[in-house]
């Protein structure tokens, strides 16, 4: 879209911002649902904006957060018991 390179923000809201991470190839997997949580607790998020009763962010500001972003996976605890003590 050229005209999304012009002119103001382009604003997502967190169900499209996961579908087009995933759909640019910038990550493997996103749901809205992650997104709201780093929304809430990184405070290096970018600025998210209130639309009635959704919540939008810039994509063109929101991609090269996530582009850089550093994955921490989890580790399964349901495959290594806690060690005895």
């Amino acid at each position: 879209m050229p005209e999304a390179d012009e002119g103001g923000p382009e604003m997502v809201s967190f169900r499209e911002l996961a579908r087009r991470l995933v759909a640019d190839g910038v990550v493997q997997t996103m749901s809205n649902q992650r997104i709201s949580q780093l929304a809430r607790d990184d405070p290096a998020f970018p600025p998210v904006v209130k639309i009635g009763r959704s919540k939008a962010v810039d994509y063109r500001v929101a991609r090269p957060y996530f582009a850089g972003r550093v994955l921490r996976p989890g580790a399964r605890t349901d495959l290594h018991p806690p060690a005895a003590e």
